[in-house]
């Protein structure tokens, strides 16, 4: 899938101008609330139109399915969450489609398979994609919606921000030195070896390798041109290395250095001891992962239980487990709910952060659909 610490940091930053966007919901199965009215499951936007949570659970559970996409287990600490979503609802069999597909990729998913009982319940989306696809999501507020800061959700519930980090390159320390600045892998020893996680016109994480090379570049998020340019570069010395990374790929020394979200690299160091994560001083390029409800879900009432699952404590601290950090960190924090040793444990972040807003994501997304694929032929 190619596809912030304790202080308040992130969240101020992202998604800042994201407006209330149009919304589309669709007619689906119908279950029953606590007054036993029939309640229509896809066009549910809080727990209050099943009757409470337990009407939630049993709808979900009479459903018994739930179709998630592009989740690859060692993103983010997805194994365990997947694990105890399992274990917590016996009753709900998961279907894990496609784990290692874009985001891009998880939307032509919902178009091929709409009306089928295969298409996906929920996505987990890159930001850029998550703007260009609004069409295709159901409104839903969880029940801590009120802890999820506003810069990281769309105001009426179509997609929210769950658990980001920061822009990293990992290496192998057995081959190569720590890159000291963006520079630094334009060096002829790192030939044939530079991968990004997927490409950048799909791929959140590809897409923020792009971002951070061009703030590293002394441009800003308004134009991504001088991070191009500098994979265009990569391309030029031969050291831009075009293979779709992998956990595979990392521990077979196929890609030996990687652009990568931090919590991603991070994870290749219990397999790989030589496995070193750096992030570059100057400026940094941070960013979240976005849930959303698919509107024409098959399993309607699992796909919003799976979101209130997400954005529980318990899952949350998940996140953090696995190196990222949590939409409701603050909230969590304030509230002495958060997991206070594996925060104490996230690593120090940049001094100044950027992450880019819609209209930047937007004017991005263009620019790279027009240039990237020439610029690294």
């Amino acid at each position: 899938m190619s596809r912030i610490t304790p202080r308040r940091t992130l969240a101020a930053f992202a998604l800042t101008t994201v407006g209330a966007l149009a919304l589309a919901a669709c007619a689906g199965p119908a279950a029953s609330g606590s007054e036993g009215e029939s309640v229509d499951a896809a066009t549910a936007t809080t727990v209050a139109d099943f009757g409470s949570f337990a009407d939630l659970e049993a709808a979900a559970k009479a459903e018994g399915q739930l179709n998630v996409i592009a989740l690859p287990r060692d993103w983010a600490n997805y194994g365990e969450i997947l694990d105890e979503f399992a274990s917590r609802y016996p009753e709900i069999t998961i279907n894990e489609q496609s784990p290692d597909i874009s985001s891009a990729e998880e939307i032509t998913a919902a178009k091929t398979n709409e009306g089928l009982d295969t298409a996906p319940d929920v996505f987990d989306l890159g930001l850029t994609v998550a703007l260009q696809s609004t069409e295709y999501f159901a409104p839903y507020k969880v029940q801590t919606w009120e802890d999820i800061p506003d810069a990281l959700k769309e105001p009426t519930g179509l997609f929210v921000g769950d658990y980001g980090g920061y822009m990293s390159i990992g290496y192998d320390s057995s081959k190569y030195d720590a890159p000291t600045e963006l520079s630094s892998l334009l060096d002829p020893a790192y030939k044939g070896a530079v991968a990004i996680n997927g490409d950048p016109t799909q791929a959140g994480a590809a897409f923020a390798a792009v971002g951070l090379a061009t703030v590293q570049s002394e441009g800003t998020l308004d134009d991504f041109q001088p991070g191009i340019d500098f994979f265009s570069e990569l391309q030029q010395t031969g050291n831009l290395l075009k293979v779709d990374v992998t956990t595979g790929t990392i521990s077979s020394g196929e890609t030996p250095v990687v652009f990568d979200w931090d919590y991603l690299n991070a994870s290749h160091a219990a397999t790989n001891a030589d496995w070193k994560v750096v992030v570059l001083p100057g400026t940094g390029y941070a960013g979240y992962y976005n849930q959303a409800i698919n509107k024409n879900a098959p399993n309607p009432a699992a796909a919003r239980l799976w979101q209130e699952f997400l954005y529980s404590d318990d899952v949350q601290n998940m996140w953090l487990k696995g190196g990222a950090r949590p939409a409701r960190m603050d909230a969590m924090v304030d509230a002495g709910t958060i997991d206070a040793d594996l925060a104490a444990a996230l690593p120090e972040v940049p001094e100044e952060t950027v992450v880019p807003t819609e209209a930047q994501s937007t004017a991005a997304g263009t620019l790279l659909g027009e240039k990237w694929a020439a610029a690294i032929q």
